[in-house]
């Protein structure tokens, strides 16, 4: 089986956003373990806003292919002298299976290639199970807490209320 990572380009923008909605909303986002269908209502982004961050100077969406099959991707964009990691995502019915990590592993080699020391993301604080699968990947929680706001209803309506935690990993 041919596995592939490789940048997004506009033409994955289809692909992209019935993978990521499909890991974290709805009822298919039920079968893996990323689900936050319990937590917002809605979607989690759409083709345009995809489209809008492939084509950001500041900002790489790495893919995982497997033959013709989308089955993850990862955000990746430059934040002063770190790298946002964001929209992790694997399609939930090959959760478990790796491919998370082989995204992870791809991000770090991304930063280490532009010399970007720090790794950082957020986290809804209440996903303790999320939040402990970074931290065995070498991320910690930094102490930093950031409201959770959702400035449009198009990418979800919070079920209660939420904020975010931060963690971020140094690249040695």
């Amino acid at each position: 089986m041919e596995t592939q990572l490789k940048k997004a380009t506009p033409a994955d923008a289809a692909a992209i956003n019935h993978l990521v909605n499909s890991a974290y909303r709805g009822d298919a986002s039920r079968q893996g373990w990323t689900t936050e269908a319990d937590l917002l209502d809605g979607t989690r982004i759409d083709e345009a806003a995809i489209c809008d961050l492939i084509a950001r100077p500041d900002t790489t969406v790495l893919t995982y292919w497997e033959e013709d099959s989308l089955l993850g991707c990862v955000e990746l964009r430059a934040s002063e002298n770190k790298l946002y990691l964001g929209m992790l995502s694997v399609k939930p019915d090959t959760q478990g299976k790796g491919i998370g990590k082989k995204l992870l592993a791809a991000a770090e080699v991304y930063a280490r290639s532009r010399n970007v020391p720090i790794i950082f993301m957020t986290v809804i604080s209440v996903r303790d199970e999320l939040i402990a699968w970074y931290v065995r990947h070498g991320y910690r929680l930094t102490g930093e807490r950031k409201p959770f706001i959702m400035p449009d209803e198009r990418w979800g309506i919070p079920k209660k209320q939420l904020e975010f935690v931060v963690l971020a990993k140094t690249m040695e």
